[in-house]
């Protein structure tokens, strides 16, 4: 099962576009750049997306055995540039491993100050993008304005062709 985004298509089909992620979100440690890494985080993906969508009980469950399946010990970690910031796996685990270890972290954190109602998947007709409503009130309906945008002007359209 795909992932769709911003562009409507899966945007991490090819081990080149993962490469490229991982350039922009400063991914450091082992990358082994092949086609089994690829399927490996895609795999991570999948489980973070489902779990996203589940209730605050099942959810952390769920976290609990990633942590202990990735064998995760919290460090925290300042280099290339970047402050303090966690680490929760060695540095020669696979990508896959860390990926799952640091998402279920971020997800510790929302469930324990119960903000599990604000993780979402963007509500664009065609975007699966996951993202946490940080917004005052909560209202936020999109990963990103592009999405947003799109999906206004496909409203206005509708309602210009109707009258």
């Amino acid at each position: 099962m795909p992932s769709s985004t911003r562009s409507g298509t899966d945007e991490l089909s090819s081990t080149l576009q993962l490469q490229a992620l991982l350039a922009i979100h400063g991914y450091t440690g082992r990358v082994d750049r092949d086609d089994a890494e690829l399927g490996d985080v895609r795999a991570a993906r999948l489980e973070l997306r489902r779990i996203w969508a589940l209730d605050r009980d099942s959810m952390a469950s769920e976290v609990n055995a990633m942590l202990r399946d990735t064998r995760a010990l919290p460090q925290l970690a300042r280099h290339d540039g970047f402050d303090w910031h966690l680490h929760a796996t060695r540095a020669d685990a696979p990508l896959a491993e860390r990926i799952r270890a640091e998402g279920a972290l971020a997800l510790v954190d929302v469930i324990r100050s119960d903000g599990t109602d604000r993780l979402r998947i963007c509500e664009a007709d065609d975007c699966e993008g996951l993202f946490a409503d940080l917004s005052r009130n909560g209202s936020r309906r999109y990963c990103t304005v592009r999405c947003g945008n799109r999906m206004n002007m496909v409203a206005h359209r509708r309602r210009q062709s109707a009258e």
